[in-house]
């Protein structure tokens, strides 16, 4: 698994800070969809003639950017979505328009066949069907919030599925590697990045833990923290996805690594008080400008530690979260117990991990028991 990849961020084109180069071209649109601005010249408005085949299809390519930019105010405002989830949203439906405009019909038109033939199109150019599923799930969206403004009957996109595609399974260390990883460590680094980054390893091996939760983690407990590590009891509190709160253990070593960070963490801060803000004071990581670790420089430094420690593997920090679960899982058998340290809400989630069980148990079959290696012409 590789972290999300990077697409052109236009933080202007989805706020209303000002008005985008194209809002002259659009005004007429912002006229019909919302009627004037002044009360005053709704009765003053001179007719305008037949419109042309072309300027039809701009004038509802311009009503369809309307309805665009206001269903993304909607989530970004009243379902308060992260602003980098609004930037793929834009995207997508930025691709809807497009396909909309080559037909051409208006988003508000648009039907079940119009969908299913631009998904038979994205996967003949060799879309995944992962991300056309991400696609789709925007797109539905879009026509559920255009349903309960009132302006389609029905949701085009509601019974459209994407190709099925095989469900990879989760990429996770084996035993020794995750080991070997966990114990490396460096005596060319400096002492406090060494600290710091052999802590986090451990957190995410040790606990568990999702990136953007180890990046949550405060020194201390608060009202406003995302989450904490309570030393004396030997536990981590973190906040994960939807916003629930859950508790793992720390075990010994990694409780040892956090209190050597500890101690040189505050001589880190101390060297770059100047420059430090306040969050970055509450941070249990941070970073060499005195600033809360991001999950994209976690990434790095844990892909680069990896390949340092003679794995053949670059890791990412959700590899460890995998290793921690299979691992867990092949010890105890537990799954109900993986479950809630992994935080998950369906046990079908959890269940991914059963199967890594299964391989590694039937690797251990192919390499040990002595019927295994019969061939299959010479059991008959």
């Amino acid at each position: 698994m590789s972290p999300d990849q990077a697409r052109v961020d236009d933080d202007e084109g989805l706020s209303d800070a000002g008005p985008s180069q194209g809002a002259k071209r659009d005004d007429a649109g912002r006229k019909r969809l919302f009627g004037p601005s002044d009360p005053a010249q709704a009765g003053s408005e001179p007719r305008a003639s037949a419109p042309s085949g072309g300027s039809v299809v701009r004038e509802a390519t311009s009503v369809g950017a309307l309805l665009i930019e206001r269903y993304l105010e909607h989530v970004r405002v009243e379902k308060r979505l992260a602003q980098r989830t609004v930037e793929l949203y834009a995207l997508d439906l930025q691709k809807l328009k497009d396909y909309a405009a080559q037909v051409p019909v208006e988003l508000i038109r648009v039907q079940n066949t119009h969908v299913r033939r631009w998904v038979a199109h994205m996967h003949s150019g060799g879309r995944s069907g992962r991300g056309i599923a991400l696609i789709l799930s925007g797109w539905r969206g879009f026509y559920a919030w255009l349903g309960r403004e009132g302006r389609v009957a029905s949701n085009p996109v509601q019974d459209v599925r994407s190709p099925k595609v095989a469900k990879p399974l989760p990429k996770a260390l084996g035993v020794d590697d995750a080991v070997q990883l966990a114990a490396y460590r460096s005596e060319a680094q400096d002492p406090w990045l060494e600290a710091r980054d052999a802590a986090m390893v451990e957190l995410l091996y040790g606990s568990g833990l999702r990136v953007g939760e180890l990046t949550g983690l405060d020194v201390v407990a608060s009202t406003s923290a995302r989450g904490w590590v309570d030393l004396q009891a030997g536990e981590a509190h973190v906040l994960g996805k939807g916003s629930k709160r859950r508790t793992v253990p720390v075990g010994g070593p990694t409780l040892a690594a956090l209190q050597h960070w500890l101690a040189l963490r505050s001589q880190a801060l101390g060297k770059a008080a100047k420059v430090a803000d306040e969050d970055a004071r509450r941070a249990l990581f941070i970073g060499r400008n005195a600033t809360r670790l991001t999950a994209q420089s976690i990434w790095q430094r844990l892909k680069s530690r990896s390949l340092q420690a003679g794995l053949a593997t670059p890791v990412h920090p959700h590899m460890l979260r995998h290793s921690f679960a299979s691992h867990v899982l092949q010890s105890s058998s537990d799954l109900r117990a993986v479950q809630e340290l992994l935080g998950h809400a369906n046990i079908s989630t959890t269940q991914v991990y059963t199967r890594l069980d299964f391989q590694h148990l039937a690797k251990a079959y192919d390499a040990a028991h002595p019927r295994a290696r019969i061939k299959g012409s010479d059991k008959t």
